[in-house]
């Protein structure tokens, strides 16, 4: 049986090669923008959104490569969004995933178009998968869901109200909101999309919404805990950036148990209805388990019964450990 490492990695070459094949040729006298915004899709990145949609497609019973324009187009809405993040007038980040961000290596004014060049070419490349399949129908239900779960209602607008209240509290129901659009959004999507281009009915693609969005809320959270209580050797990136930047996380709403308990209960639901809808989806349930877990959380699955098996939750922070059934 291949080792977890060896079967990530290989779903992420897979991935990989699927996004480069519809990155442009960097030609013409535009050849700069191009260099740019491809630079921003190609520097590292795990490729998790494009997994989770091809996921999502076989899960759901889908057969062909219909779904390939949407696993590129989601990593370019992605990319593009941690581009402008990175901007002097956001984040004002000079480096991701060790290397320089878009702006510091090709200027302040080449990365904001490089930004807006993945945003609707991403579009452009979903579209082509018109060509792939004679149910035109699924695609265009696919490129609304993409536009909507990227857009004012998805994640610009979660980013939108993240930076009004820069340097201001934030309510509990106004950090859910931002959460759930900033953050759950696109997971949301990479679910849906998968969903519906395999055929999935209205119903099935509620489903993989509500799994999206649970793992997301988990994922985020777990990362408001991970600040607090990780290394920047471990996380991989600076650690204790919330408090410093006095930002109002799940952690200093609930405190750590609180936030480690609405872990469990997300990530619980998320397990639970993916059992129910997708059965057979071993490799997205452990993806699932390594997006919300990394280096803090084990999320354990056992087999039980003809159900399809129970999730146990091995949760350690600060030398502690919990679990729950």
């Amino acid at each position: 049986m291949m080792e977890w490492k060896e079967e990530l990695q290989q779903h992420t070459k897979e991935a990989e090669k699927v996004v480069q094949g519809y990155l442009p040729e960097e030609t013409g006298h535009q050849k700069l923008l191009i260099e740019a915004s491809n630079y921003s899709v190609l520097v590292g990145g795990k490729r998790l959104r494009p997994m989770i949609m091809l996921e999502s497609f076989k899960a759901f019973g889908g057969t062909g490569n219909v779904v390939e324009p949407f696993m590129a187009a989601l990593e370019m809405i992605h990319s593009g969004s941690l581009v402008h993040d990175d901007l002097p007038c956001m984040d004002n980040d000079e480096y991701r995933r060790g290397n320089l961000t878009t702006w510091k290596k090709y200027g302040y004014d080449m990365a904001v178009l490089a930004g807006d060049k993945l945003f609707i070419y991403a579009f452009e490349t979903a579209a082509k998968a018109f060509a792939l399949t004679d149910r035109a129908d699924l695609v265009g239900k696919a490129i609304s869901i993409l536009a909507n779960k990227a857009g004012i209602y998805g994640m610009i607008g979660g980013q939108s109200v993240d930076v009004e209240y820069t340097d201001r509290p934030v309510t509990k129901s106004q950090l859910e909101f931002i959460y759930e659009l900033k953050t759950a959004a696109l997971l949301e999507a990479a679910m849906m999309i998968g969903a519906v281009l395999a055929g999935a009915d209205d119903n099935q693609v509620k489903s993989a919404e509500q799994i999206a969005h649970h793992v997301g809320m988990a994922f985020q959270i777990r990362d408001d805990i991970l600040d607090v209580i990780s290394t920047t050797e471990e996380l991989g990136k600076p650690v204790k950036s919330d408090e410093k930047n006095n930002k109002t996380t799940y952690v200093t709403i609930y405190g750590i148990d609180g936030a480690s308990k609405l872990v469990e209960e997300y990530s619980h639901t998320a397990m639970t209805l993916l059992d129910q809808v997708c059965p057979n989806a071993s490799f997205l349930k452990r993806l699932f388990e390594y997006l919300i877990v990394r280096k803090k959380i084990g999320i354990i699955f056992k087999p039980n019964d003809a159900k399809g098996g129970r999730l146990w939750y091995l949760i350690k922070y600060r030398g502690r450990m919990t679990s729950k059934n």
